[in-house]
């Protein structure tokens, strides 16, 4: 009995010395609010340090106190207190990124905001600020995604600089926003698809600046700084390296841009190479003055001489000297549907004829050198599957279906199915110091084609499923790389610049690629996975013009492969 008397006793004493502190911590609390109410800044901050479990609230009103002294610092830690506290307050949070800003820690602060902005999506203040870190970062599509969650920017003003010479009925349509509204997002995102459609402009980029000098205003001028192919192109000296770009291999690229101003882009190919000869034109143009619309008509005449001596096992005689004479011509049609997808549709009418076919060939490897007539047509899409701005990173998706027949003995319906998944990574928050490439892709072709409808995985310049440690030539001869009528092949590779001037710009870095190919009629294919590494340099000349530049090396065989070629 006396036990739990004494046991009553000190609990009732707990309880006294418990509600004692709690009324001290209260009217410690009121004493804080009260000096930080009368602006005593100084007073606040000393009164609110404390022992390491005192309420978080003083850590708040701490933090709040040094951030009005601009002591930085102190207001981190003291905010960073609170939130080991309370981690589900945002309050600690957003206040926290505010002192990281200050202090030029953009990361922290926008880590922070985006904790935040997922414990409370209401708060305004949190979206507008960090749509305004972006923005000073120049990521323009995450400060628009978060912008726009309170209903900015408002534009007042959108000019373009210097004023193209592309109609202006064409310009408008390109660029789907304008003053007086808001900039959404996906219209942002549509200008960019839609300006490369017209395909007069190989570089753009869009700034936004304040009207006014007033921080309250909301009001925003749109610039889109335009580089605009006219004629043979941008300028005399532009125009001069893009058609003689090709000239250590023998080829020149004629074109001549924006026929009148309405978009009309001619583009052709003529190489002399006495092995490759070849000779390509096209004419694109926007259907009814609809950039979203544009039509393709091409030709394509070729003159090839292959070496099929490594990569054919259906002769016993190696076939070192094949002739294929190949002309076709078609039309395609690109539809931008919006900022997310577009889709392709074309027709194409082939005709081929092989020379120096041995005549010991199985039934089973005939159809491949088969003198033939084609007609086919293809049917593709190309979709925008993630975006996540905030870590720059993109991730795209691509499928074609393409079906058709081929007249010729031996030969019949085929149908041909090509996927792509494409990834890019800045990592960087500003920038493309550095830049992650990746692209794996994939196709079956069902039905028998002849040679020049397989693919090939090797290095060549009529090729773009690039092993880069497998030439595609031998002796300057087609025929080298591995074919065949299915595959699966990954591209990746890592970019830094090592020179940024103004007439050039160079980066350099490492890739890696793997890949397999085969035919169901065994005759062809790599027979087993292949892998290539090496390191790969893109020069970049006034803007628009790229030289590639690559060392592979086939991680199987041991040989290596130099490769160099020019891109538009």
């Amino acid at each position: 009995m006396k036990v739990q008397i004494l046991v009553l006793r000190a609990l009732t004493l707990l309880v006294f010395v418990f509600r004692l502190q709690a009324a001290d911590e209260a009217d410690r609390l009121r004493a804080v609010k009260e000096l930080y109410d009368k602006k005593k800044w100084a007073e606040a901050a000393r009164e609110a340090q404390g022992p390491a479990e005192q309420s978080a609230d003083f850590d708040y009103y701490a933090g709040m106190a040094f951030s009005r002294l601009d002591r930085w610092r102190e207001a981190r830690a003291a905010f960073s207190n609170g939130a080991r506290k309370v981690p589900r307050d945002p309050r600690f949070l957003t206040e926290r990124a505010g002192a990281e800003y200050k202090l030029n820690d953009f990361s922290a602060a926008k880590k922070d905001l985006r904790r935040s902005i997922r414990l409370d999506s209401s708060d305004s203040y949190v979206a507008e600020f960090l749509g305004t870190i972006y923005f000073l970062e120049g990521n323009l599509e995450a400060a628009l995604k978060y912008w726009n969650l309170v209903n900015k920017p408002r534009l007042a003003a959108v000019e373009a600089i210097p004023l193209p010479k592309t109609r202006k009925l064409l310009l408008n349509r390109a660029v789907p926003f304008s003053a007086p509204a808001v900039l959404n997002t996906d219209p942002f995102l549509a200008s960019n698809e839609l300006l490369e459609n017209l395909g007069t402009f190989p570089n753009w980029r869009m700034e936004l600046s304040p009207v006014t000098s007033d921080p309250d205003s909301d009001d925003y001028k749109a610039t889109l700084r335009l580089t605009e192919r006219n004629g043979w192109g941008s300028s005399f000296l532009d125009g001069a390296i893009s058609l003689l770009r090709g000239g250590p291999y023998d080829t020149v690229f004629p074109s001549y841009y924006n026929i009148r101003g309405d978009a009309i882009n001619f583009d052709s190919l003529t190489r002399w190479d006495s092995q490759k000869r070849r000779v390509s034109a096209s004419v694109e143009f926007p259907l009814f003055q609809q950039p979203a619309k544009r039509l393709r008509i091409f030709f394509d005449a070729g003159d090839e001489n292959w070496n099929l001596s490594q990569t054919f096992s259906g002769s016993a005689v190696p076939i070192t000297d094949l002739n294929l004479k190949r002309f076709a011509g078609g039309a395609e049609l690109h539809l931008v549907e919006s900022a997310r997808w577009d889709l392709m549709a074309g027709l194409e009418a082939t005709s081929r004829e092989f020379r120096n076919v041995p005549t010991s060939l199985p039934s089973t490897a005939a159809p491949f050198f088969t003198d033939s007539r084609t007609l086919d047509a293809w049917l593709g899409g190309h979709r925008s599957l993630l975006r996540v701005p905030e870590r720059r990173f993109t991730l795209d998706s691509q499928a074609e279906v393409r079906a058709g027949r081929n007249y010729g003995s031996g030969l019949g319906t085929f149908v041909s199915v090509n996927s792509q998944l494409k990834s890019r990574w800045l990592p960087k928050a500003h920038g493309d110091d550095y830049e992650f490439l990746s692209r794996l892709r994939g196709g079956d072709t069902f039905g028998d084609v002849p040679l020049d409808q397989l693919f090939q995985l090797g290095v060549e310049r009529d090729n773009d499923l690039w092993l880069r440690g497998h030439a595609g030539t031998r002796d300057g001869r087609k025929g080298r790389a591995p074919l065949g009528r299915r595959y699966l092949l990954l591209n990746s590779e890592l970019y830094k610049t090592v020179y940024d001037g103004p007439f050039f710009r160079v980066q350099l870095g490492p890739f890696f690629d793997t890949g397999a190919i085969a035919d169901p009629s065994a005759l062809f294919g790599s027979q087993q996975w292949l892998f290539d590494t090496g390191i790969q340099a893109r020069v970049r000349v006034l803007g628009s013009v790229s030289v590639l530049l690559s060392y592979g090396r086939d991680l199987r065989s041991g040989t290596g492969v130099f490769y160099g070629t020019s891109v538009h």
